[in-house]
């Protein structure tokens, strides 16, 4: 069984940032996908630690990623 999660990854002067908002979790690396990769071991190692309680506590299933484009100057 498989589940799809989101990854927002943002890059932090050298480093790249990744975050899963589903779950509160992030991670990082020294490129985009060393830093996918390094979130998605810290989501499976989570997923496998975690107990259920704990899981469906930080489990957020309605996640709404979009732009918002606002006048400046």
């Amino acid at each position: 069984m498989s589940k799809h999660f989101t990854a927002i990854i943002q890059q932090d002067n050298n480093i790249y940032m990744s975050f899963c908002p589903e779950l509160d979790i992030a991670s990082q690396g020294d490129t985009i996908q060393e830093a996918r990769k390094n979130l998605a071991e810290a989501i499976q190692l989570f997923l496998q630690e975690a107990s259920p309680n704990e899981l469906k506590e930080r489990l957020n299933s309605e996640i709404y990623i979009s732009s918002l484009e606002i006048s400046v100057g």
